[in-house]
């Protein structure tokens, strides 16, 4: 894993840019790139590990910071973040901050990723947890010249009725190929917003794959979500993944 610092209108924002092992950032060949979005906890011991994983298939894996403007909010302990309650409200400001800046930081990101001879960037996949996984398909309708592959895990507000800002109504811009791994017990992404991100895109003709898994509740992906991480249900997901980028990205 190497750091990359990607200025944008904000400030920098660090990234972790993690390569297959022994492959030198500085160098070819060029691989191609995932930009990995983490849950809202941000950037940690366990992300980091998720991107070394998915980097180990033969990826460029771009961890950003989305928390870089709130630098002092960090960090958050995913045992005590939903369950006190002082630490949700700090956690749901921290979030409200990142989720307005995050596409333009991800533009920043885009072109920082040109000038690295490792990550092949001019069409990249993009993956996500929870609100990372919200970004994610949230970039897939921002950036459709540039994102070919976008997948989303446990991720909330995906489509939420009467928001104007919510991803599902940029469907129609979207040109990748879409995967979706929905948790069955997810009060984020309720049956009545499935249904409607379904028929975004239906009538969008978007290339795409809803999946529920069964039993598995919100945060099932991830290792150091206590009371939830599913290993089943989080092989699956790995499985999924490498699926969709190995049609895509390595197509």
């Amino acid at each position: 894993m190497t750091k990359l610092d990607v200025p944008t209108d904000d400030g920098v924002m660090d990234v972790h840019l993690h390569l297959p092992a022994g492959h030198p950032a500085d160098a070819g060949p060029a691989l191609p790139t995932v930009i990995m979005y983490p849950d809202a906890f941000g950037v940690r011991p366990a992300t980091d590990d998720m991107a070394q994983r998915l980097a180990d298939l033969g990826y460029a894996v771009a961890l950003p910071n989305v928390h870089f403007r709130t630098p002092d909010a960090l960090p958050f302990d995913p045992k005590t973040a939903f369950s006190d309650p002082a630490e949700r409200a700090r956690l749901g400001q921290v979030m409200g901050v990142a989720n307005a800046g995050a596409m333009a930081a991800t533009g920043a990101l885009l072109a920082a990723l040109a000038d690295v001879p490792a990550a092949n960037a001019e069409k990249v996949g993009t993956t996500g947890y929870c609100m990372g996984g919200r970004l994610s398909f949230l970039a897939a309708g921002t950036f459709p010249d540039r994102v070919a592959a976008a997948a989303s895990f446990h991720g909330g507000r995906l489509a939420v009725a009467d928001d104007p800002a919510s991803p599902h109504t940029q469907a129609d811009r979207i040109q990748a190929r879409l995967y979706f791994g929905v948790a069955d017990e997810d009060g984020s992404c309720t049956p009545e917003d499935q249904a409607r991100l379904a028929a975004a895109l239906d009538q969008a003709k978007v290339d795409y794959r809803l999946e529920l898994y069964p039993g598995a509740r919100h945060g099932f992906a991830v290792t150091d979500h206590p009371g939830v991480y599913d290993e089943k249900a989080a092989e699956q997901h790995w499985q999924r993944t490498a699926e969709l980028f190995d049609a895509v990205l390595k197509a």
